[in-house]
Order: structure tokens, then C-alpha cells, then sequence
């Protein structure tokens, strides 16, 4: 909604308000008067009651948190005092008689002492919750942080002026900072290993970061050892070792090799100790 049409809204309201206060001023100047008030505190009654539920109303679309809730309870206690009075107002025929001043509010006598102390004690309510409101108005300070609707109509109001004098003070800050020098990166040449004929490329490798060529002196100074060679070096360790002895972690230790290579050698050497030697040929002469 523009403001033309925020504007006229707000012209309605106080219209509506202004007419609903003639017809409430009406009953509650009648029933000031019959609780023993002069004409002119009786013309000033209206404006106690429904004056203070217009301040507790503005109070509370100010405040927040429990000050919103006190507001909003003393708006109610005064909405309904003020609806109280002005249906008394309409059940007793002698209250509309102007020559009147003085008259009863109810035929029983506890009804009509009730609405006797509600009618004298708004005026002293509206002394004190009056004051209460105004001082927590002004004492009152804003949550600083910006509702989500209000960050969006800041950014949308904002002026290509402000965002340019941002800028401005943004690059000036920048230049403030001190300049770092850049370091030069290391170019890294991977070379490509051959690939052997009929290999298949069915599952590429994950592809690491490159960290460069690892230095000579951190590479391992034990030469490859094929695997007749690996067997015949686990046989010599493990010599004079019995067959329960032979175990994949002591031969892995032992040689110096992987877990995978000790399971095998561990299987061969078992079967080399099981397998029963083969009997000697006897010969016809003997």
C-alpha cells in the first residue's frame, strides 16, 4: 500500500474513533454525574477513560517485551471498565434525565456499590497508569538490530549516492593496508609413467596434489626384491623355526615385508614342512 492510501486510513480510523468517543463521552459524562461529580469534572469523566485507552494503545505499538504487556492489560481493564459504564448506562432511564444529578447506578445495593467504586476509581487508575505508560515511552530504547523487513526497505531505499561514498571509504582502506610481497610457486612437472600394453582403464585413479619429486635421500635404500629371492631370505630366517612358529606377523618382521607377501610366504614355507619327503628308490641288487 502507498501513503495516499495509508493516509486515508488513518483518516478513517480517527473518523471511526472520534465518533465512537462522542457516543461514549455521552454515557460516561451521565454516570460521572450521578456519582456526585459537578458539571465540569462530569464533562472532563470521558476524557480520564477513554483518553487513557488511546495513550495505552500508542504505548503499545511503542514498547516491547513486558512494558508491551502491561500496556496491553491496562488497554483491556480500561476497555471493558469504560463498556461496563456505558451498558449501566443504558439499563437506568433516570441517567439520561439532564435535570438529574443524582441517582443510583443499580437497584441492589452490591451491584451498585461495585459500580460506584469502579466509576470513582478509574480517574485514580488512569493517574497512575497514566504516568507508568509515558515513563516507560521515554524511557523506552529500540532493539538496534533490524527486523528482516526493515533490512530489505533499507537496501531498497538506499541511494546510488550512499553506495558510492561506501565504496569511496572501502578503497581507501584497501590502500591503507600494507603491500605483501608474492611469493613466486614452484612450477611441479609430473611426469607420466608408460602404460603397459593391454592394461584396461576401467577405474581411473584418484587424482592427489601434486607435492613434487621425492628427494634421493628420502627414498628407501632396500632394492626390490623379486619373489624367489623374498622366499629363499624367509627360508634362511626362519631355519630353525618350528611349524607352529610360522606365523605371517614373525615372518613379516623377520624379512621385512609386507602383510600380504608374509601370508604367502607364511603358506609356502608350511607346505614345504608338511609335505612328506618322498622314499629313495631301492634298487634290485640290494
Amino acid at each position: 500500500m502507498n501513503r495516499f492510501g495509508k493516509g486515508l486510513l488513518v483518516l478513517a480510523l480517527v473518523a471511526v474513533v472520534a465518533m465512537a468517543f462522542r457516543v461514549s463521552w455521552n454515557a460516561l459524562r451521565d454516570v460521572a454525574k450521578a456519582t456526585g461529580a459537578d458539571a465540569t469534572a462530569a464533562t472532563l469523566y470521558p476524557f480520564v477513560v477513554d483518553g487513557l485507552m488511546a495513550l495505552a494503545l500508542v504505548a503499545t505499538l511503542v514498547l516491547t517485551g513486558d512494558a508491551r504487556r502491561f500496556a496491553l492489560r491496562v488497554l483491556a481493564t480500561y476497555t471493558l471498565a469504560s463498556l461496563v459504564l456505558n451498558y449501566v448506562h443504558g439499563l437506568v432511564p433516570e441517567l439520561h434525565d439532564r435535570s438529574v444529578d443524582w441517582s443510583r447506578l443499580a437497584d441492589w445495593d452490591p451491584a451498585n456499590w461495585v459500580l460506584v467504586l469502579l466509576a470513582t476509581s478509574l480517574p485514580v487508575g488512569s493517574i497512575y497508569f497514566g504516568s507508568d505508560l509515558v515513563a516507560k515511552v521515554l524511557h523506552h530504547r529500540p532493539d538496534p538490530t533490524p527486523t528482516p523487513a526493515e533490512l530489505a526497505e533499507i537496501s531498497v531505499d538506499r541511494s546510488t549516492a550512499d553506495l558510492g561514498e561506501q565504496a569511496e571509504l572501502l578503497a581507501a582502506r584497501v590502500e591503507e593496508l600494507p603491500a605483501r610481497p608474492v611469493e613466486p610457486v614452484p612450477a611441479v612437472v609430473e611426469e607420466s609413467e608408460p602404460v603397459p600394453v593391454g592394461a584396461v582403464a576401467a577405474e581411473q585413479p584418484r587424482v592427489g596434489r601434486a607435492t613434487g619429486r621425492l628427494p634421493q635421500s628420502a627414498r628407501s635404500a632396500r632394492p626390490v626384491r623379486t619373489a624367489e629371492e623374498l622366499l629363499i631370505e624367509a627360508r634362511e630366517a626362519t631355519a630353525g623355526w618350528a611349524v607352529e612358529e610360522l606365523t605371517a606377523e614373525g615372518i613379516r618382521k623377520a624379512v621385512r615385508t609386507s602383510p600380504a607377501k608374509a601370508r604367502g610366504l607364511r603358506e609356502t614355507l608350511r607346505a614345504e614342512r608338511t609335505t612328506p619327503a618322498e622314499p629313495l628308490p631301492v634298487s634290485e641288487g640290494a
